[in-house]
């Protein structure tokens, strides 16, 4: 490959700016199995922004498929969000992808491929490209300029297109070769990011036979749109316009780096010599979503009892010159201190009965579910109905019989 390259060279050397003869350089098959691909990112992988890119030929990596992020093509969506989908009309390779490939075997040949093509355009392949500068203008520009076919060396070790557009002149002959060689950085576009620049080729110039060796990275249009021509190959990484621009790019060649990644925005590549099939994304059919109400978990059910207002509470103390008739219907309670008359008590409620009789008959009927207790030291009779659930507790000094009435059940106490 040197030695016919380096002939190749030679020739043009006697006829200086003439055409090169077609040589194995001008072929893509010189980049073997990596004469599909758009894009190759070493082992970095690729990156693409923006809705508008479309890569007309194979992207790959040795990386993982988590190194590509953006892109989709026939088989798989890798990464993709509402705002960054990259339609590839080929093949994703990666270290794992396509699915049902032998793991890493195409990539893994492509990088080899690239790198043999990227060490046959360097200027120990080719030796003695011209400088522009003998040519008038800047050493390192090639912007408003229009080239003739053959072999160009960057003095200052990088290329420029700025300030105005790149004309490659094929003189008649489709098989005329362009190679750049440049020791560190390419840069298309400016002055200031708000200018991009093109490649034109005039007079049968094609882009299969344009050819980018950089020494490290390119920069392609960071405004977007612009047109470049030419396959790309940098050891390190390549870049196509800024994030947030729509303008689209057009690459009529490939961008492939050999040690880096390479990022897209809104960019087209049109691989030469590959027939672009559209793709479509592939339909991911989600499962309907079901949504799981939550449970609640009901507290326990608390039943409370009727709530009964109760009775203002009915105190009568002292010596009573008259009958003393004390009635709670509810859940009021009586305490009665007598030292007078004849004592009627009747709790319907739920309250206590309390009676202290130092005076005449006592009479206390109890219906509700309270306590009766009666202390009695008059010679009167006493005479306790008890028909609810309280208990009846009686203490009597008098000198009269007691009379008890009750239908509950439970235990009374009484002298």
């Amino acid at each position: 490959m040197a030695t016919k390259a380096y002939l190749v060279f030679m020739s043009f050397i006697g006829a200086f700016a003439c055409s090169l003869p077609a040589a194995a350089i001008a072929d893509p098959g010189t980049l073997g199995s990596a004469a599909s691909f758009g894009v190759f990112g070493g082992g970095a992988g690729m990156t693409n922004q923006g809705i508008y890119t479309v890569i007309n030929g194979d992207i790959g990596t040795t990386a993982d498929t988590t190194l590509v992020t953006g892109y989709h093509d026939l088989n798989a969506v890798f990464t993709e969000t509402p705002l960054n989908i990259g339609t590839v009309n080929g093949t994703i390779h990666t270290a794992v992808a396509p699915a049902g490939s032998v793991p890493n075997v195409i990539a893994a040949a492509a990088a080899l491929d690239i790198q043999a093509a990227f060490e046959s355009l360097s200027p120990a392949a080719l030796p003695g490209g011209i400088d522009v500068s003998s040519l008038g203008g800047g050493a390192g520009e090639l912007g408003n300029r229009t080239l003739a076919p053959g072999v160009y060396k960057s003095a200052p070790g990088t290329y420029a297109i700025q300030g105005g557009d790149l004309y490659l002149d094929g003189q008649g002959d489709p098989n005329a070769i362009f190679v750049f060689q440049m020791g560190t950085s390419l840069l298309v576009g400016g002055p200031g990011a708000a200018f991009p620049q093109s490649v034109i080729l005039v007079n049968g110039a094609q882009a299969k036979n344009v050819f980018w060796q950089v020494g490290s990275a390119a920069t392609i249009n960071a405004a977007g749109g612009g047109t470049m021509v030419g396959t790309i190959i940098a050891s390190s990484g390549i870049s196509t316009s800024t994030a947030g621009n729509v303008d689209v790019v057009t690459l009529n060649g490939r961008a492939l780096a050999l040690h880096a990644s390479v990022t897209l925005v809104n960019t087209t590549i049109n691989v030469p010599g590959v027939t672009a099939v559209a793709v479509e994304p592939p339909v991911v059919v989600e499962p309907p979503v079901v949504v799981v109400p939550p449970v609640v978990v009901a507290p326990p059910v608390v039943v409370a009892p009727p709530v009964i207002p109760a009775s203002s509470p009915i105190t009568v103390t002292g010596t009573q010159a008259a009958h003393v008739t004390a009635t709670a219907t509810t859940g009021g309670f009586i305490n009665v201190q007598n030292n007078g008359a004849y004592v009627t008590v009747t709790e319907n409620g739920t309250g206590t009965i309390n009676v202290v009789n130092n005076g005449q008959i006592l009479t206390a009927t109890n219906t509700g579910n309270g306590v009766v207790t009666i202390y009695n030291t008059c010679t009167a009779a006493v005479t306790v109905t008890n028909t609810g659930n309280g208990n009846i507790t009686v203490n009597a000094t008098g000198s009269l019989p007691i009379t008890l009435t009750y239908t509950d059940g439970l235990d009374h106490f009484y002298p």
